[in-house]
């Protein structure tokens, strides 16, 4: 490939009937086989997303089941069953691999300007790897089980029956598929970068993707250990975390939140990666701030493994201990309040576009918010001896996971989607699917902060009288936010049957992935670009860099 050293924008948006990678080989077996990193990318996306309607299809059955007092449409046990499989589904084969296994892989390679991956052969057996979890995911599943609640607590997961080997076993092996995704994605951040990308010239995407990376690395090797070990300790009776066989329950705490609250923020920052191109595309700025937001996610990935004891204020830790995770958990809020404050501050005298992308994006800022400035509340030792284990810490985890991180995948899908598939969608739908998931996420959600906030402990399949109207909210708000689903998934049905054909940079981004066809060419571009500009810098692009191929009328009114 040659070097085009007169222009950022090589080939910019020509789409004609030239081949691009969904068209340039045909068949069964050039998917299964393939090496292109976007079609891996799209293989996770729909792996993922079937996830997504199983882990939704638990979670609406744990609501209707909650929806009255006592046995609504199931017993206990089945309840137990199914809460436990939408967590696991859920966290381990959705959350965390959302964003970087099916959008980092789709559009990392081509923001650096390169034409792949820098190891594509390990890149294809992460995949499999991921597909072969879940084959023991879905065993589990079909033995229908597994009821330990998704943390796998001991020495409760040590003495159920060998269902809960196979979830176990499922989530050790996809833990091999993260490793090899991170470290071929630092591979390649470090060795492929276009000629002219130096690390200030990084989009905030793959700064957000890079920091998921290092915790991938080496955090997850930790779950891997504990989970073999609990696989060990229940087939060979070795006495390792059940205290009848001399083991020690904690220490599966210490070493499974030692990993667990990295992967806070493996799901997190993905989503935070997201939303900054979105706000940056969406009000036509350069991101206030970039080095300060780079650096909070780097931050944010090394202060992740120093807070796992705020899980355990209730073990038994000492005083001093539980006073000193207290205080690393407050100063995790420093980062985090960066990136909202620059973000709030891009969009400052922005010329903002409230298509459905950027919908999503302040859906996240608020809901984030929300699940951050509760997240304070869980970290006072005084206050979470109360809040502990209650209804108040699930609505404070879905504020931060589904508030944060589904709402950024979401915005993402919606923003890259014309650009993966080469197809437009119904804007109109799309906004109506937006403000049912968004109201069907705070009716669900709120009601459970005033309920932990009561007492309602979670997890349980009975209740008082008094939290019977607000169970009943909560269930309604599931509702909702499932219509909301269904309406979405309906749309992109729709935009990939009829769409119309999408333009080549339909948002007027300054990204460095709209300088490609739309879909993309085979490999990325047609010649290596060099890049002579940051991705955020729209005052250096032209009118035509910006709106090519665009219609007219669907361009934002400029300011003077």
């Amino acid at each position: 490939m040659t070097v085009q050293a007169e222009t950022a924008i090589p080939s910019h948006g020509s789409q004609g009937d030239a081949a691009n990678y969904l068209t340039h080989e045909r068949g069964l077996k050039s998917w299964i086989f393939t090496l292109d990193h976007k079609r891996i990318g799209i293989m996770y996306l729909i792996a993922i997303l079937f996830m997504f309607f199983l882990g939704g299809v638990m979670a609406l059955l744990v609501r209707t089941e909650l929806l009255f007092n006592g046995e609504t449409i199931m017993e206990a046990d089945t309840y137990n069953k199914i809460f436990t499989l939408h967590g696991a589904i859920m966290v381990f084969l959705f959350i965390i691999p959302s964003v970087p296994a099916a959008l980092g892989n789709f559009f990392l390679p081509i923001m650096l300007g390169t034409k792949d991956v820098a190891f594509p052969r390990l890149n294809l057996a992460s995949f499999w790897i991921y597909g072969f979890g879940t084959i023991f995911a879905v065993v589990a599943i079909v033995a229908g089980s597994v009821d330990t609640g998704w943390t796998f607590y001991t020495p409760y997961s040590t003495r159920a029956d060998s269902s809960v080997i196979w979830m176990t076993g499922a989530a050790f092996i996809l833990g091999f598929s993260s490793i090899l995704t991170g470290v071929n994605f630092i591979a390649t951040v470090h060795k492929m970068r276009a000629p002219g990308l130096h690390w200030k010239r990084l989009p905030l995407f793959i700064w957000g993707i890079y920091a998921t990376s290092v915790i991938q690395v080496l955090a997850t090797p930790v779950l891997a250990i504990t989970l073999f070990l609990l696989i060990m300790e229940k087939t060979l009776s070795v006495g390792i975390f059940d205290p009848q066989l001399g083991g020690d329950p904690v220490l599966f705490q210490h070493f499974f939140w030692f990993y667990s609250h990295p992967a806070v923020y493996i799901m997190i920052l993905p989503g935070m990666a997201v939303v900054n191109e979105l706000i940056a595309t969406f009000s036509q700025r350069k991101i206030f701030g970039y080095m300060f937001v780079a650096m909070s996610s780097i931050a944010l990935a090394l202060l992740g493994f120093l807070v796992w004891g705020h899980h355990m204020f209730t073990s038994g830790m000492s005083e001093y201990s539980t006073m000193v995770f207290s205080a690393l958990t407050f100063l995790v809020a420093i980062p985090s309040g960066v990136k909202v404050f620059n973000w709030v501050a891009t969009l400052y005298e922005g010329n903002i576009s409230f298509k459905s992308p950027m919908l999503y994006a302040l859906a996240f800022l608020v809901l984030f918010t929300i699940g951050g400035l509760t997240g304070l509340f869980l970290g006072t030792l005084s206050v979470d001896i109360h809040l502990h284990d209650t209804y108040f810490v699930v609505a404070h985890f879905h504020y931060v996971m589904v508030g944060g991180t589904v709402f950024g995948f979401l915005g993402g899908l919606h923003y890259w989607w014309p650009k993966m598939v080469g197809k437009m969608y119904d804007e109109g739908l799309a906004r109506v699917a937006w403000f049912l998931v968004f109201v069907g996420f705070n009716v669900t959600f709120l009601s459970q902060f005033v309920m932990g906030s009561q007492g309602m402990p979670r997890r349980y399949y009975e209740y008082l009288d008094q939290f019977q109207p607000l169970h009943m909210a909560s269930s309604g708000g599931a509702y909702i936010l499932g219509l909301g689903f269904i309406v979405m998934a309906w749309m992109f049905a729709k935009s990939l049957l009829s769409g119309p054909k999408a333009p080549a940079n339909p948002w007027g981004s300054a990204g460095y992935e709209w300088m490609t066809t739309t879909p993309p060419h085979p490999h990325n571009f047609e010649s290596t670009p060099v890049m002579t500009r940051g991705p955020y810098d729209y005052h250096l692009c032209t009118e035509k860099e910006l709106w090519d191929g665009f219609e007219e009328d669907f361009k934002p009114s400029k300011k003077a």
